[in-house]
C-alpha cells in the first residue's frame, strides 16, 4: 500500500512521527510512505528541527510554498500536491488536522478521486470565523476514512449527517468513521522519557518542579489585537506578582517583536522588568513536553497544548471563547476564559486548590497502529 502524507505545520509534522513510526515498527513490508511538506511553516526552527528530533524521515517532496495569504498559499499548495499526485498515484491520501495544507489536500484528492484519509477527525469549535474550522469541516466531507479521536467527534459527524454505523466498502460517498483515540497521546508516551534524556531546559532557566506557569499565545485573533494580548499579559503579570510563580511564555519572534507597540498602558515596561516572566524563543517539542510536564498549570490557545496539558494532568486555562476539546472542559480539567484579564486570574486561583480527576478520553496511546491497520484492511 503506498500513501502520500501531506504536513506543513508543526503540529502535523508531530501527528506524521507518530504514524511513520508505527510503518516503521510494524508495517514495514506492507506500507511504502512519502512524505510531501508544504514548506507553510518554512523556518529552520519551526519545522526542520521536529523532522531531525523526532525521527521523521525527511520529507520526500517540499514545495517550499511559505507565507502568503490564505487564498494564495491553499492554492499553490493546491497546484504542486495535484501535480505530485499525477505523477504517482497513491493509494491513500493522508491528511491530518485543519491547516491550510489540510484543505489543498482535501480539494486535490476529491477532485482526482484519491481517497483520503482524514487523522483527527470530527472536531469542531462551532465558530465558522476561524480558518481552521471550514477546513476541518471541508476535509472531513471530502474523506473517505475519518479517524476520530474522542467521542464528541463522533457525535459531531453523526449530527452532520454521517452514518457511523456504515460498513465497507468504504468511498467518499459511503465514509468509514472510527473512533481511533488520539494520535498526539501516542507520541507523549513515547517521548517522554526521550525529553528528560534530551533537553536540559529546565535547569537552563532554573525552573522548579510544579512552581511555573506555561503560557503559550499564538492565534491571529490574539497576538493581533493589542486589547486581548494586553488582557493575557496583563493576567500574567497579575499571577506573577501577586502569587510570586515564574511564567515561560514561548513566543513566536514575529510576536515578540510587537510586543513593545501592542502591549498597553504602561504593560510593556512591567513585563521586560519582571524577573519572574520569562519571554523565551519557541521550543522544540522535546522541551514543550517538559515544560508541559513540569509546571503547575497552563494557559493557551492552542488546540494541542491543550491536550498535552491533559495527558500531563496539569491544570488549563484557555485563551479563547471555545474549544473543540470539549471533553477537557466537561472533565473539570479545563476552563475557558478568553482573553479576559480577570477570568484568567480567577481561573489561575481555583485552580491552586482544585482537586482534578483525569478519566481517559483520549484513548490508549495506540491509534496509530490503528489507523494503519484500517487503511490496510480497506485498501
Amino acid at each position: 500500500m503506498r500513501i502520500l502524507t501531506i504536513v506543513g505545520a508543526r503540529p502535523q509534522i508531530i501527528k506524521a512521527a507518530a504514524l511513520s513510526r508505527a510503518i516503521r515498527t510494524w508495517f514495514s513490508g506492507q506500507i511504502e510512505e512519502t512524505i510531501l511538506h508544504t514548506g507553510q511553516h518554512y523556518d529552520q526552527n519551526m519545522s526542520q528541527v521536529f523532522f531531525d528530533e523526532l525521527g521523521i524521515p525527511a520529507a520526500d517532496i517540499n514545495l517550499q510554498i511559505g507565507s502568503a495569504s490564505h487564498g494564495k498559499q491553499t492554492a499553490l499548495m493546491l497546484q504542486g500536491i495535484e501535480a505530485e499526485m499525477e505523477k504517482n498515484r497513491p493509494d491513500f491520501l493522508v491528511l491530518y488536522g485543519d491547516t491550510n495544507s489540510t484543505l489543498a489536500g482535501a480539494i486535490a484528492g476529491a477532485k482526482m478521486r484519491i481517497p483520503i484519509v482524514h487523522i483527527e477527525a470530527g472536531l469542531r469549535s462551532f465558530n465558522k470565523s476561524m480558518p481552521e474550522e471550514i477546513n476541518r469541516i471541508m476535509c472531513d466531507h471530502a474523506s473517505t476514512l475519518l479517524f476520530v479521536p474522542t467521542n464528541a467527534g463522533i457525535k459531531n459527524l453523526r449530527n452532520e449527517g454521517f452514518r457511523i454505523e456504515s460498513g465497507a466498502p468504504y468511498s467518499i460517498d459511503n465514509p468509514g468513521v472510527f473512533h481511533s483515540g488520539d494520535i498526539m497521546f501516542d507520541n507523549l508516551l513515547h517521548f517522554s522519557s526521550v525529553a528528560e534524556e534530551k533537553s536540559d531546559i529546565l535547569s537552563r532557566l532554573q525552573l522548579q518542579d510544579n512552581n511555573f506557569v506555561l503560557c503559550t499565545v499564538h492565534r491571529d485573533n490574539n497576538t493581533d489585537d493589542p486589547e486581548r494580548l494586553s488582557a493575557i499579559f496583563s493576567a500574567m503579570q497579575d499571577i506573577s506578582e501577586k502569587h510570586s510563580t515564574r511564567v515561560v511564555i514561548p513566543l513566536h519572534p514575529r510576536t515578540a517583536k510587537l510586543l513593545p507597540s501592542k502591549l498597553q498602558g504602561g504593560l510593556y515596561e512591567l513585563i521586560s522588568k519582571n524577573e519572574n516572566i520569562s519571554i523565551i524563543e519557541p521550543v522544540s517539542y522535546l522541551e514543550m513536553i517538559l515544560l508541559e510536564k513540569h509546571c503547575s498549570q497552563i494557559l493557551t490557545d492552542s488546540g494541542g497544548v491543550q491536550k498535552e496539558a491533559y495527558f500531563f494532568k496539569k491544570p488549563l486555562i484557555i485563551a479563547r471563547p471555545e474549544t473543540e476539546w470539549v471533553e477537557i472542559v466537561d472533565n473539570g480539567a479545563g476552563i475557558i476564559a478568553d482573553a479576559n484579564r480577570e477570568k484568567i486570574c480567577n481561573a489561575y486561583e481555583y485552580f491552586t486548590t482544585a482537586s482534578l480527576t483525569f478519566p481517559q478520553v483520549f484513548g490508549d496511546g495506540n491509534a496509530a497502529r490503528f489507523i494503519c491497520e484500517t487503511m490496510l484492511q480497506n485498501l
